[in-house]
């Protein structure tokens, strides 16, 4: 039995230190999105060896669309219920179940022959672990935090996107030197070792550890441990009046904007490239590099965005974004291709990392794991959309300048959404404590401030 008892009182040792467990949450969820998550952005390397008619599946491009739309659709449907149960169950709890269901969700998909079984279990199943991983385990980062969120969310995006750079040409030579089979199965044997032991390092909130959020003074009082039936109420009273802002609305749109442009581009920019004449490993690159690139303004998003106010950040990102694509219609050689990605890898990097900032920016502190599951929703509607609209858009028009400017359209129409956001001044609901009887209060400092 591993003894925990160190961390159930640190904040001694810590203090001396001058350390707060919060950074170690912060690297504990940045490792959880290197392992779990990293497969979604790479998983552009899969589509050509899936529909290699001389491989070992053989599948058309509509199929696979429709396995990754599948994905994303499962996803988010079930981002808003991977919130409610994050807010009832708590995160730790959430990730155990999580790291359990992917390790068996990726066996399935190493034993898939047909199509259908393409759909259910890179699909249907896989859709449902991710919304376990990106929405109640993101979202509880920021009640570690009451100041210097953006530097938390930065760093934990920033060191997110080295996954992708790794996996995608890992996921590329493992295919093309060990094969299907044995690819899948050593990613599930290396992620449930990682991903269990991070379980044991992982706590949902800083009073699990009788600490107060990083940020805190001194003079400011110890956040109460509250009773469960009292974090219920609180939850639904504050979705109660979230729901009643527009940004509650516009922020899951804006994300599906923004993933429906990127998402064209991981999922389909690696075959653009082998059709134009660069192989596999090569082509898996284009990927590698935008997750390379897209580390600076994963990082400084969420700073710029906290310090300045989100809705210019994420605007100028998403028109990057959209603008790099445009690259794409001319694309010949490996360098070309590289170029794009790099420059796509800015704008990607920071159009989907703000919302926790512009959560915290808009809601405070509240219970946030709801919001971000409808926004996660948002965006993965779509990637669902443009997954499944563009194989078939593929398979019928036999070229990719259709998804390309359907990419373009959606960046800019994202960064316009952006521009007509309410202002970041000052919170949206700065009062809604006051439907709370006396004993559920717990009233904090203005978590607003970045003017825009």
């Amino acid at each position: 039995m591993v003894n925990l008892d160190f961390l159930n009182a640190p904040s001694r040792r810590i203090s001396k230190a001058n350390f707060h467990y919060a950074w170690v949450i912060v690297a504990v969820l940045a490792m959880v999105q290197v392992v779990a998550l990293s497969i979604n952005f790479a998983g552009g390397v899969l589509v050509q060896p899936l529909a290699d008619a001389d491989g070992q599946f053989g599948f058309s491009l509509t199929s696979i669309g429709f396995a990754f739309a599948l994905y994303f659709l499962t996803a988010a449907i079930l981002a808003p219920v991977a919130g409610w149960m994050g807010d009832r169950f708590g995160a730790r709890k959430m990730l155990i179940a999580g790291a359990a269901w992917y390790c068996i969700v990726l066996v399935a998909v190493a034993y898939m022959h047909t199509s259908w079984q393409l759909m259910i279990t890179f699909g249907v199943m896989r859709g449902a672990v991710q919304s376990i991983f990106m929405v109640p385990l993101m979202a509880a980062v920021a009640g570690w935090f009451r100041r210097s969120l953006g530097l938390g969310t930065g760093i934990l995006w920033a060191a997110s996107g080295i996954g992708p750079f790794v996996m995608a040409p890992l996921l590329g030579n493992m295919v093309v030197n060990i094969g299907w089979e044995a690819t899948f199965l050593a990613i599930a044997l290396f992620a449930g070792i990682v991903l269990f032991s991070l379980a044991i390092f992982f706590r949902d909130r800083p009073q699990d550890l009788n600490m107060k959020p990083y940020g805190m003074r001194d003079n400011e009082p110890m956040p109460a441990r509250m009773a469960s039936n009292i974090e219920q109420l609180r939850a639904k009273v504050f979705n109660s009046h979230v729901r009643r802002t527009k940004a509650f609305w516009n922020l899951p749109a804006i994300h599906g904007l923004g993933c429906a442009g990127h998402g064209i581009v991981m999922v389909f920019s690696v075959p653009l490239a082998v059709e134009r004449g660069l192989g596999l490993t090569d082509a898996a690159w284009i990927l590698g590099i935008i997750s390379l690139v897209s580390i600076s303004s994963r990082l400084l998003t969420p700073i710029l965005a906290e310090r300045h106010g989100t809705k210019k950040v994420m605007a100028t990102c998403l028109a990057i974004q959209g603008l790099a694509v445009i690259y794409l219609f001319f694309a010949q050689s490996a360098m070309d291709f590289y170029i794009f990605a790099a420059i796509f890898g800015i704008g990607f990097g920071g159009e989907w990392t703000g919302y926790l900032v512009i959560n915290r920016q808009y809601y405070g502190t509240g219970p946030m794991s709801r919001i971000y599951g409808w926004q996660m929703s948002g965006a993965l509607m779509g990637h669902a959309f443009v997954s499944f609209v563009a194989g078939i858009m593929l398979d019928l028009t036999g070229t990719y300048n259709s998804i390309i400017a359907l990419s373009l359209v959606a960046s800019l129409g994202g960064a316009l959404v952006t521009i007509l956001l309410e202002p970041t001044s000052h919170m949206l609901i700065g009062d809604w404590e006051e439907s709370l009887p006396e004993e559920a209060r717990e009233v904090v400092p203005n978590a607003a401030g970045a003017s825009d």
